[in-house]
C-alpha cells in the first residue's frame, strides 16, 4: 500500500506540474481570461473539480473509517499509534532542521528518536516529552520554503488535499525518505501507511462541523491551508516576500 501511495503522490505532482505550468503561462499576460479572484490560485476551477471528487471520496470512505477507528479502537491503542508513527518520522524532522540552519532543534529531534525508540520501547511511548524535548514538525516542503523557493500555485492533489507546487515536491521526496518504506516485512509497511491514512483523518474529525458550517467549504480550506503553511515555513514569524 505504501508503494502504491508513493506512486499516487508521484503521478500527482508530476500531473499538476505539467498543468500549473501551462495555466500559469497562459494567465501570465495582463488582463488574461484565466485571472481568479486569488493570485495564490490560478488553478481553482481545475482545484475545484478535485476537491469535489476529493470530498466524494471521503464522504464515502475515509471519512467513515475514521470515525469506526476513533469510536471502535481503545484510546490506549491510538496512543501508541500516534507515538509510534511520529517516532519514525522525528528523524527526517532532524534532518530538515538541520538543511534550515537550526542545529540545535535538529540535535533535540535526534535525541528524541534516541529516547523513544529505546527507553520510550520502539517508539510506543513518549518519555522525550516527559523530559523536556520539544516536539518539533518539519518537512521537505518548509525546507523548500527556507531556501527561497517560491510557493507556486496552490494545488489540490487528488485524494491528498490542499498542496502547491513547492509542497508538492516536497511530500513527494517526504514520501520516499519515510521510515515506514525502509521496512522489508510488506504486511507490516502496508499495515503502517494504512494506519498512518486513518490516524491522519481521525485526528480531522473535530473539524468536520467547521467545514459544515462554511459558505465555501473550498476557500475556507484554502485560506486555512496557505496560512498554515506560510507560519511554520516562517516559524510563526510573518514575512511579506513569499
Amino acid at each position: 500500500m505504501s508503494r502504491l501511495i508513493d506512486g499516487l503522490r508521484a503521478c500527482a505532482v508530476a500531473v499538476f506540474l505539467i498543468v500549473a505550468l501551462g495555466a500559469c503561462a497562459s494567465t501570465s499576460g495582463p488582463g488574461g481570461s484565466g485571472s481568479t479572484s486569488s493570485p495564490a490560485d490560478p488553478l481553482e476551477p481545475l482545484n475545484r473539480g478535485v476537491y469535489a471528487f476529493n470530498d466524494v471520496v471521503d464522504q464515502y470512505f475515509m471519512r467513515p473509517v475514521a470515525v469506526a477507528y476513533d469510536k471502535y479502537m481503545p484510546e490506549t491503542f491510538q496512543f501508541i499509534v500516534r507515538n509510534f508513527l511520529s517516532n519514525l518520522y522525528d528523524p527526517f524532522v532532524g534532518l530538515n532542521n538541520l538543511l534550515q540552519g537550526k542545529p540545535k532543534e535538529a540535535i533535540s529531534d535526534l535525541g528524541r528518536f534516541l529516547v523513544n525508540s529505546t527507553i520510550g520501547f520502539l517508539g510506543f511511548g513518549d518519555p522525550a516529552s516527559d523530559l523536556g524535548m520539544q516536539k518539533h514538525r518539519e518537512d521537505f516542503g518548509q525546507t523548500l520554503g527556507v531556501w527561497g523557493f517560491p510557493t507556486g500555485p496552490y494545488l489540490v492533489l487528488p485524494i491528498f488535499g490542499p498542496s502547491n507546487i513547492r509542497d508538492g515536491v516536497g511530500f513527494g521526496v517526504d514520501a520516499w525518505a519515510g521510515l515506514i518504506n525502509r521496512f522489508d516485512n510488506v504486511p507490516f509497511r502496508n499495515s503502517m501507511a494504512g494506519l498512518t491514512v486513518v490516524q491522519a483523518r481521525a485526528q480531522l474529525l473535530s473539524t468536520d462541523r467547521l467545514l459544515d458550517d462554511a459558505l465555501d467549504r473550498y476557500l475556507l480550506v484554502r485560506d486555512v491551508y496557505l496560512q498554515r503553511r506560510r507560519n511554520l515555513v516562517y516559524d510563526g514569524i510573518l514575512s511579506g516576500d513569499d
